[in-house]
């Protein structure tokens, strides 16, 4: 087989190795909309396909820009080319490698809205110069809701606790950052916290805390507190009054009781041993006299003899 012929197979066969990647469709999945807190954080959760099967981070390179102007970039592998006012504020969370193209944005300023539509480019390994092969997928883009202020937390507990008995409140908070979950604090100091975080999916994530203690009769009428503690400083609290239920006590009841019944068995007792010794003394008494009216009777009967 000469050269030429050689040559032709290699290309053929380079070519049928990179058709799959560079004349396949990509596509990306990207959150439409998201909140965020103005001075906090968000995390845009971003995925891409292509039919090619998974290439090498060195291959790939990520970019963010706005939705209609691809030059304005809010996260770029080039950090000169970032817009200064986006410059040190993002930064990409996901590995292109594995298909990943999540971006985090800190700091949240209140003209952060978007929408902001992701890119991805095919460089060569050897200059890192970007091939033509480039994809921005702009019908896949997400736009912020600005939120000024913060959330209040939501408490979840029993209405009525009891003395003695375990008691449990459940304090959550939905946020969009979970690169910076935020912290939940309780005012009562005793008990036992527990914390769990949740996907609850679209970019939204749940923050729970559960505080479990037994409550006494001094925390009757007191006040519970959950705080939420932001990224960025923010904080916002939500409050419930504590009802405590005395266990039910008989104490007052039976002792009294009891003692009555004491009282009274006694000064029973006490009657029936006087009443028989009463009873003893006039029998005693009463056989006296009988036996002194026998020996009247007797001496009236001699004298008349």
């Amino acid at each position: 087989m000469d050269r030429k012929n050689k040559l032709m197979i290699f290309s053929l066969l380079l070519a049928g190795i990179c058709s799959p990647v560079f004349s396949g469709e990509w596509k990306a999945h990207v959150v439409k909309s998201l909140d965020a807190l103005v001075s906090s954080c968000v995390v845009v959760p971003c995925s891409f396909t292509h039919p090619g099967g998974n290439l090498p981070n060195s291959r790939l390179r990520g970019i963010w820009h706005r939705h209609d102007k691809r030059d304005e970039n809010i996260y770029n592998d080039d950090y000169a080319k970032i817009l200064d006012n986006f410059k040190g504020r993002t930064q990409m969370l996901g590995h292109l490698g594995q298909n990943n193209c999540t971006l985090e944005i800190v700091d949240i300023k209140d003209h952060d809205n978007g929408p902001f539509c992701f890119r991805i480019e095919l460089v060569r390994t050897e200059d890192n110069e970007p091939t033509k092969d480039k994809f921005s997928f702009v019908e896949e883009c997400v736009a912020l809701n600005m939120l000024p202020d913060v959330p209040a937390p939501t408490l979840n507990h029993p209405p009525t606790a009891i003395e003695g008995q375990p008691y449990t409140v459940t304090c959550s908070i939905i946020h969009t950052c979970p690169s910076h979950w935020p912290k939940l604090s309780w005012t009562l100091k005793t008990g036992e916290i527990i914390e769990y975080h949740k996907d609850i999916r679209s970019g939204n994530w749940e923050t729970q805390s559960i505080l479990a203690f037994v409550p006494e009769e001094k925390d009757d009428h007191s006040e519970i507190t959950c705080t939420a503690e932001f990224f960025g400083g923010k904080t916002s609290s939500k409050a419930f009054s504590l009802y405590v239920k005395r266990t039910e006590n008989y104490n007052h009841i039976i002792i009294p009781t009891a003692v009555a019944i004491g009282t009274a068995l006694i000064f029973g007792l006490l009657c029936v041993f006087m009443a028989k010794k009463y009873k003893n003394r006039i029998r005693e008494l009463q056989n006296r006299e009988g036996s002194v009216w026998n020996r009247l009777s007797k001496m009236s009967r001699r004298g008349r003899s």
